[in-house]
């Protein structure tokens, strides 16, 4: 299978996985994934790293399952990032967070995840903008620049 007929597998998955979701702002849910595969291509990572991308919040936020991303374009790679970047009920943020630097698939896909929901948190409350850029400066700020920036601009649009 070529790397593009794995994509288009992997998006129409993610696709129909998602069916229903909505983002914060009323967009439909999967344009969250595509962007996030949007930025890892644009920084120049290949095809797996932007499944993961797409798959990212599969685990967590439906019920798919890891045999399920293995049949529709993952590889054990792709399976073992997108475990990592699931967040669980009893979630340890620090432990979280260090199993995520130590994997390169999952840590560029959580940079370019929070990336992308720090550029579009215009549209949510302040209090829900204090709350993520706080979360942010505490546990992903040292991630990128990038994320550095948005972080800034994020901060500028918050009334006091």
């Amino acid at each position: 299978m070529s790397d593009n007929e794995r994509y288009d597998l992997a998006l129409g998955y993610a696709t129909r996985m998602h069916d229903g979701q909505y983002r914060i702002g009323g967009d439909e849910y999967i344009t969250h994934p595509v962007a996030v595969a949007e930025i890892v291509r644009k920084q120049g990572y290949g095809i797996d790293y932007q499944i993961a991308a797409l798959f990212h919040d599969l685990l967590e936020d439906t019920d798919a399952t890891e045999h399920d991303l293995m049949v529709n374009g993952a590889n054990a790679e792709i399976v073992e990032a997108v475990r990592l970047l699931t967040k669980h009920k009893d979630c340890v943020m620090r432990d979280y967070v260090s199993k995520i630097k130590r994997n390169d698939m999952a840590f560029v896909v959580k940079c370019a995840d929070r990336l992308h929901n720090l550029r579009s948190a215009n549209c949510t409350s302040d209090e829900f903008k204090r709350q993520y850029v706080s979360e942010t400066e505490k546990w992903y700020i040292d991630f990128s620049d990038e994320i550095k920036e948005a972080v800034n601009s994020l901060s500028r649009m918050i009334k006091c």
